[in-house]
């Protein structure tokens, strides 16, 4: 039965498929592969997301009933269960190991200085320089793939590209750890990027069912075997790394959606939000275990939090043009940010790193010596100020004692009432330093001199750093710089108006919010992260002024910092918006340079492996040819099922005439075709053939996909490409106008129950229509005549 409906489905295509020369020449009109380029030759290929609905599939398909569709389902949602607590797990273990790395650092530290501050000094960068010495020597020498945030490489895998190496076992451990060295040795940089990419590491390891390579791998969880499931759980992954990161399960859905997928579905949404809830009930209870004492020099910096609700209560009407400014202030430096670490970053890839992974490593050291200078040798330069009144129930203590990093640090002052408020930022962990910023009821903490020091010092700081061999990810230096100079707007409005309500910790925040949209341009995912990092509902209006100011600023001067880094990687993306150029063009303009090569339906062995050799196209149009010699195409084949074929050998034949379908039994089962996630899967040069096998021939109408995506060749590139995008394509075939119809669906021929009859909503309107239907058909029955002489 399912050999007749294969056989039905190459007829049915024989009559719609068009006519194509038995000439190679694409100037000719014929059918044309779009996206058929060696798409390998530049380290990264493209995936597979179509279903390829072959006669192997079909019969999966038939043996499947609706226990195995439940089983499916339910173990999807599982392993959404198990991405949540896997993710959750790794991000308590970052954050832990990071805040305790940077509670024993400022401890001993301030411990020493209270005796020598040379002496602090020396083991402070020392300890800072081991750290960032693990991290890039993890990253160069175990997992290259792991160096920098990910995002770009996850962005791109979620749009369809396979890029080597980005979610292997080691790119996960490497990741993992090197974030511990780079984040907790100091440098400008965070590690909320890096655990997106954890997420999606983790996420792609439990649908391949583990690592074969360092056998920790399982059967049982192997049942994705497309790309298609393998990128929902990848997105899951992804939104729960900004979950983990954030403590934002709402927010890391929307991240999903607005930044890194390329399309989205509800089905898919369900699972995200449940994963994000996961995490966040793992991190939350993480942070309730670490209350009682007992995880070390971990503080309230580690999941980062920071609670403004005891802030500024309202705003004024006149506060809205200083916090437009703000706005225009964070896109203009985020897209000086963007441009800068492209030009650094481009010099790094083309000069520096070609040297090798030595000057990589050293690379990493100096600038973490740098940093670490500047860290501790600026606030010495700095005057101390007296300490403030304390204000009751204020909960902040001036100045801390040694050894204790928040507000009001006392860092090389004559006095013990005295604090230095370039330390308060400076010498402190990132997420401290942050919290100091946005707090409220500290006015006049900071002054003006030491805002703009720390801004231009660290702005400097992380577009150098940026770039580096070890897990970089921007969001915290993002805040950091943007809280920086919202704090000097907020100060500056608080000396105009003169209104005691107003905070200056509202305005860093607003400022915080404007650096990220003018640097990475993402609007609606990023509010929701800030209100819920921020536990403020009520600033909500403003971040979103702030965000759609700062993202309409940005791009009018560049693309936004993943798209930048993107195409600096050679990541092919395909964005949200064609290009206005395309809109001019069509689709048998933009596939004129490549030349398809075309596969008869039975081909010699030996005409297959010279094909997969010469050239490395990853589809090819199968052509056959009917009973009156009529050349057409019936489907496409993919280059690793051919692969797969040739390696088998157990469907040679040999005999050169097509077998008959409906007597002939499939040896494959449909998961022998997928493609392994964690290596680059069969090439030519491992097959190995004998002269015998070279002589005989495979019929490939079983194997191929007799139902690809079709196109016009008129039809718009503008179209082209959103239908492309949009369904996920990795081929398109260009045909040109076909000759005649063989019926028109519409949105009720879809409206379909399951006994097979019409929906009540279908059969409703179709009794409405019915007396003007009938009417309509004896007019076309009149008609037909003539229409046949004007078709011909």
């Amino acid at each position: 039965m399912l050999s007749n409906h294969l056989q039905n489905g190459i007829e049915s295509d024989n009559l719609i498929w068009s006519r194509v020369p038995e000439s190679d020449d694409p100037s000719t009109d014929g059918v044309t592969l779009l996206n058929s380029r060696r798409d390998g030759d530049g380290g990264v290929n493209s995936l597979d997301y179509e279903v390829i609905e072959n006669y192997a599939y079909r019969e999966e398909l038939a043996h499947r009933g609706k226990l195995y569709v439940g089983y499916y389902v339910a173990v999807k949602w599982f392993f959404s269960l198990l991405i949540g607590i896997g993710t959750g797990l790794a991000a308590v273990f970052i954050n832990l190991s990071v805040e305790n790395f940077a509670g024993w650092k400022f401890a001993l530290t301030f411990a020493i200085i209270q005796k020598s501050y040379f002496a602090g000094f020396i083991v402070y960068l020392l300890i800072n320089l081991v750290l960032v010495f693990s991290s890039a020597y993890i990253i160069t020498q175990f997992a290259p793939a792991a160096a920098g945030s990910g995002i770009p490489e996850i962005k791109g895998y979620l749009n369809g590209i396979d890029i080597p190496g980005t979610l292997l076992f080691r790119t996960l451990i490497g990741k993992i750890f090197g974030s511990i060295g780079s984040v907790g040795g100091g440098l400008a940089l965070g590690k909320e990027g890096p655990l997106v990419h954890t997420g999606a590491c983790i996420a792609s390891l439990l649908g391949q069912g583990g690592s074969t390579k360092y056998h920790l791998n399982s059967r049982w969880p192997q049942l994705f075997k497309s790309d298609r499931d393998r990128r929902d759980l990848v997105t899951c992954g992804c939104a729960a790394g900004v979950a983990a990161a954030f403590r934002a399960p709402v927010g890391g859905v929307l991240f999903a959606l607005e930044e890194v997928t390329s399309w989205w579905r509800s089905q898919l949404m369900w699972r995200v939000f449940f994963t994000s809830a996961i995490v966040a009930v793992v991190v939350r209870t993480a942070m309730g275990w670490c209350k009682s004492g007992i995880c070390g020099h971990f503080g309230g910096g580690g999941f980062i939090i920071w609670d403004v609700s005891d802030g500024q209560d309202d705003y004024y009407f006149k506060e809205l043009l200083p916090m437009a400014v703000i706005g225009v202030i964070g896109g203009l430096l985020g897209a000086l940010f963007n441009q800068l670490t492209l030009y650094m970053t481009s010099w790094r890839r083309n000069s520096l790193h070609k040297k090798g992974n030595r000057v990589k490593i050293i690379e990493a050291c100096i600038i973490s010596c740098i940093t670490s200078a500047i860290s501790f040798g600026l606030p010495l330069l700095r005057k101390c100020s007296p300490c403030p009144e304390s204000v009751p129930d204020s909960g902040i203590e001036c100045p801390r004692p040694p050894g204790m990093y928040g507000n009001y640090v006392n860092f090389y002052c004559k006095t013990d009432n005295e604090y230095n408020d370039l330390a308060t930022i400076f010498f402190n962990t990132q997420d401290d330093a942050i919290r100091n910023l946005f707090s409220a009821k500290t006015m006049r903490e900071f002054s003006a001199q030491s805002l703009l020091t720390f801004l231009a010092m660290f702005y400097t700081l992380a577009v150098v750093t940026f770039g580096t061999a070890v897990p970089a990810g921007q969001f915290v230096p993002g805040i950091m710089i943007g809280s920086t100079y919202g704090r000097l707007v907020g100060m500056f409005v608080v000396r105009f108006y003169k209104k005691l309500n107003i905070e200056e910790g509202t305005y860093a925040l607003l400022g915080a919010a404007s650096f990220l949209g003018g640097s990475m341009r993402m609007t609606v995912s990023l509010c929701v992260i800030m209100v819920e990092i921020t536990n403020n509902l009520k600033l909500l209006p403003l971040i979103m002024l702030v965000l759609l100011i700062s993202k309409a600023v940005g791009d009018a001067f560049n693309e936004g910092l993943y798209e930048v880094q993107a195409r600096l990687k050679g990541i092919p993306l395909l964005e949200s918006r064609p290009k206005y150029h395309l809109r001019q063009m069509i689709a048998k303009e933009a596939c004129q340079s490549q030349k398809v090569i075309s596969l008869p339906r039975v081909i010699r062995v030996g005409d297959v492996a010279s094909i997969l050799g010469s050239n490395k196209h990853n589809g090819f149009p199968v052509i056959d040819h009917t009973r009156s010699g009529e050349t057409l195409v019936i489907g496409l084949v993919l280059r690793s099922h051919l692969l797969v074929l040739l390696q088998s050998k157990v469907d040679f034949q040999h005999s050169p005439l097509p077998c008959d379908p409906s007597a002939r039994h499939i040896r494959h089962s449909f998961s022998e075709f997928a493609k392994p996630v964690s290596s680059k899967g069969l090439c030519i040069e491992d097959i190995h053939l004998t002269s015998d096998d070279l002589e005989m021939y495979i019929d490939l109408a079983p194997f191929l996909n007799p139902s690809p995506y079709v196109v016009p060749e008129d039809m718009s590139l503008t179209k082209v490409y959103n239908l492309f995008r949009q369904l996920g394509l990795r081929h398109l075939f260009v045909v040109p106008r076909p000759s005649r119809v063989i019926g028109l669906i519409t949105r009720k021929d879809l409206l379909i129950e399951e006994n097979g009859e019409s929906s009540a909503v279908e059969l409703q309107q179709s009794t409405s229509v019915r007396g003007r239907y009938s009417e309509t058909v004896t007019r076309m029955d009149a008609a037909r005549p003539l229409l046949d002489d004007l078709l011909g």
